[in-house]
């Protein structure tokens, strides 16, 4: 095969499903015959045009799960027909911050489907080192999930959180769903969530959440009413907009921990009463993507059935409806993710 089908994004708003080469593999790379890639909230900023535009055309798509199709010549380890996933941050291996696994601040780091073509196509080439082979029993289906649950556990992680330690989610969409169920897995409670859309509350609820609000004044009583006055340890914002995360730090107790995850628009920001952070001790860190450790984790939680993922897997269309489900006309109720199938054959409408 010279060519393969691919949706590229050539412009915000506008995907154009078409024949484009096939990718080269280089002598350390592995060919990947994607088999199944989700959407993720990353994908919909991009066809947006709030994010990497300087990056279009490009083929969007880092959510993938494949079978191994084709293998550089000094590719060893690695067998073709294995299924496998990929850790989507390509930095250079050797700095400072790849040894540290902090792998987006390395200088030459590039993100599959965000930097550099990626997976909503047939097939994508990556390097060896960032295959990771999944064991036959697992779907394709579940294994798409390891990428966004691998950003989880990676914020999980830095957020410290503690056997029971109380926690906010702002936010219970795809991602924030997912943080409900990491942080009840890590001992959290109660955990408590925002989320105005009635059905995502009512999934929030099915993920293990102890109370959802849906209201954001009277968000701070009630934590406050299950926390004996203090407020949460940790509040993660899920959404990206810079009045939940002010909402966030309204909600934390004195010490407590702001998880900030939700991607802002370019250029907005969130006045921090200095005085008051550093009187409370209280602290901020980012995370927003799972790379090394991470993955394997997220694979081990997926593979020995530690997530609920009813609510991620229902939901698949054919590569040649990508234009329509970016565009939002294509959920169906009780679900909170979409996947791309490459055989739009194989996808029922």
């Amino acid at each position: 095969m010279s060519t393969m089908k691919a949706a590229v994004l050539v412009a915000p708003g506008r995907f154009e499903v078409s024949d484009v080469p096939m990718p080269e593999i280089g002598p350390d790379e592995v060919l990947i015959w994607v088999e199944r890639c989700g959407i993720c909230g990353t994908d919909v900023h991009i066809f947006n045009g709030h994010y990497s535009a300087h990056n279009l055309p490009l083929i969007p798509g880092h959510e993938l799960a494949g079978t191994i199709a084709g293998l550089g010549e000094n590719v060893t380890g690695l067998e073709i027909g294995r299924k496998a996933v990929v850790d989507i941050n390509f930095g250079c291996g050797n700095c400072f911050y790849c040894r540290r696994n902090e792998i987006l601040n390395c200088a030459s780091v590039e993100q599959l489907g965000i930097g550099r073509d990626g997976a909503f196509a047939e097939f994508v080439s990556v390097p060896q080192r960032h295959v990771i082979t999944a064991p036959d029993d697992v779907p394709f289906e579940i294994l798409a999930l390891v990428e966004p649950v691998a950003c989880v556990v990676r914020a999980t992680r830095k957020a410290n959180v503690g056997i029971g330690q109380s926690a906010v989610v702002l936010g219970a969409g795809p991602i924030g769903n997912m943080h409900i169920q990491l942080l009840r897995l890590a001992g959290a409670a109660p955990v408590v969530v925002l989320e105005a859309n009635p059905y995502r509350a009512e999934l929030a609820v099915a993920a293990g959440a102890d109370a959802v609000v849906s209201d954001a004044l009277e968000l701070k009583a009630v934590v406050s009413d299950l926390t004996d006055g203090r407020g949460a340890d940790v509040a993660v914002e899920c959404v990206g907009i810079p009045e939940l995360y002010r909402l966030a730090f309204d909600v934390i107790r004195p010490g407590g921990h702001v998880s900030a995850f939700g991607l802002a628009a370019e250029g907005e920001s969130h006045s921090l009463p200095l005085l008051e952070t550093v009187l409370r001790e209280n602290s901020l860190k980012g995370s927003v993507a799972g790379m090394g450790q991470d993955m394997h984790d997220a694979l081990v939680l997926l593979r020995h059935g530690r997530l609920r993922t009813d609510a991620f897997t229902g939901s698949a269309i054919g590569i040649d409806r990508i234009q329509t489900a970016f565009e939002g006309n294509d959920m169906p109720s009780g679900q909170l993710k979409m996947s791309v199938v490459m055989d739009s054959a194989a996808v029922s409408a």
